[in-house]
């Protein structure tokens, strides 16, 4: 009875039945893609890992610092730190400042993941781009395999999630795509409902679960006003992630109690609580980062705090991902980040030849946003112009969903004058609703070409 009271006023007041929810989840996925842009952009070759994921987390502060400035109480910013893992590396490779570096090498496979929030709620990404990949310089092999695996997956993803389907039509979907390409799903990986300041909510989608995790998991089907990180992990190897020796930086409160005994854990504890609250957080943002690294070791002991493992494949293997943050409407999808994905740069032996497959990711995303605005309209156009180009044939399944889920990479509308306030404002919720309206100008291309 208790936690029905908790509960049922937050399902009524904080759901994206309320507009000015889904308004909230918009401006933070804008505020994601922008910076998950920013990054793209900046994955060179000898680039710092550690500084591309410093300014992935400074750009998304001061981004989130610059909305709902009248009202100042309203808890906003990182809801993910930003990570890169390369390569092998599956996921959380976000080191902090004290912690060794990578240097970006030609033709690694980097994955940006990262996420921030608006009144706690969240919007997050993912997106895998092969160093030095272009149309004329295409990455190939096994790295193609993967990327191209990963992608074409979660485009199917997205089209399955809506209200009455399985969770488990999502699993097998992807498990599918994966295999078409020689790939696999990371083994047990997650993807989670999104609620009002939780970033674990209950309902999930697993990928590749072992016949112990499919007894354990629960099934359920989605439902309308519900949010979803929708995330794929793709590997060329078994799937299989395990912990090496790199340290972990990223942690996250839980809603255990416990009295701690050393001065360096209550005082690090006490910063977690007023400033992330129950957000993920990186032990790198902390003005005195040694004392941090003192105080987390009682906190995880006692459970107070839990961390996020740095996860590998095998040495030789490739991984991939991609996430988008999706609000199922009762009139279709919007999808409020991820950004454009070229297909013409990769080249890949294999490709979708299944044909329900194939029918699946042919199909236009039924999206709620239906009458598309003049930035969706002039974004599709230039996706359009840009994938005229006939793709490889090894990946003409679906190519042009390329211009997927956001039609400003920046996160902005391209005809806002920078001297007016009021357009400023309305960056952020334009960019959000022509996202979802570029993927379906993009999903008709698609059926053309597939």
């Amino acid at each position: 009875m208790v936690n029905n009271d908790k509960q049922q006023p937050q399902e009524e007041e904080n759901t994206i039945a309320d507009n000015t929810v889904v308004q909230k989840y918009k401006t933070a996925g804008a505020i994601v893609n922008k910076a998950l842009h920013s990054l793209m952009q900046a994955c060179k070759i000898g680039t710092s890992v550690k500084a591309l994921c410093q300014k992935g987390d400074q750009q998304m502060e001061t981004e989130a610092g610059k909305k709902y400035k009248n009202e100042p109480d309203m808890k906003k910013g990182i809801a993910f730190p930003t990570c890169l893992s390369v390569n092998n590396c599956i996921c959380h490779f976000s080191p902090s400042k004290n912690d060794p570096d990578y240097q970006l090498k030609a033709g690694d496979v980097v994955k940006i993941d990262l996420g921030a929030h608006i009144d706690g709620f969240i919007a997050v990404a993912a997106h895998s781009i092969v160093v030095g990949a272009k149309p004329d310089k295409k990455g190939t092999g096994r790295a193609a395999d993967v990327v191209l695996a990963a992608y074409y997956a979660s485009q199917a993803a997205l089209r399955l999630l809506k209200d009455g389907t399985s969770n488990y039509a999502v699993t097998e979907t992807v498990q599918k795509i994966a295999a078409e390409f020689k790939c696999k799903p990371i083994e047990g990986m997650l993807s989670h409902q999104l609620k009002q300041f939780k970033i674990d909510g209950e309902k999930t989608i697993i990928q590749n679960p072992t016949i112990a995790q499919k007894k354990e998991h629960e099934k359920c089907e989605f439902e309308k006003y519900e949010v979803y990180a929708m995330d794929v992990l793709v590997s060329t190897g078994e799937g299989l992630g395990k912990e090496l020796d790199t340290k972990v930086s990223i942690y996250k409160k839980t809603e255990e109690n416990y009295l701690l005994k050393l001065k360096a854990s209550r005082s690090f504890y006490a910063e977690v609580k007023k400033k992330y609250g129950p957000m993920p957080f990186n032990l790198r943002n902390f003005e005195e980062e040694a004392k941090a690294k003192m105080g987390v070791h009682e906190c995880v002991t006692h459970k107070l705090v839990e961390p996020f493992q740095v996860l590998y494949e095998k040495h030789n293997e490739i991984v991939a991902q991609f996430k988008n943050t999706v609000l199922i409407l009762p009139n279709g999808l919007t999808v409020v980040t991820g950004c454009p994905f070229d297909v013409t740069c990769y080249e890949s032996e294999h490709s979708v030849q299944d044909e329900d497959l194939k029918k699946l990711l042919e199909s236009d995303l039924v999206l709620a946003d239906a009458k598309k605005s003049a930035v969706a309209k002039a974004a599709a156009a230039a996706a359009n112009a840009t994938t005229t180009t006939t793709a490889t044939t090894t990946t003409k399944a679906t190519s042009d969903a390329a211009a997927a889920p956001a039609a400003s990479a920046d996160g902005s509308a391209p005809a806002a004058p920078k001297d007016k306030k009021k357009k400023k404002k309305k960056k952020a919720s334009a960019a959000g609703e022509a996202g979802s309206e570029v993927v379906a100008e993009a999903g008709k291309e698609n059926a053309a070409k597939a």
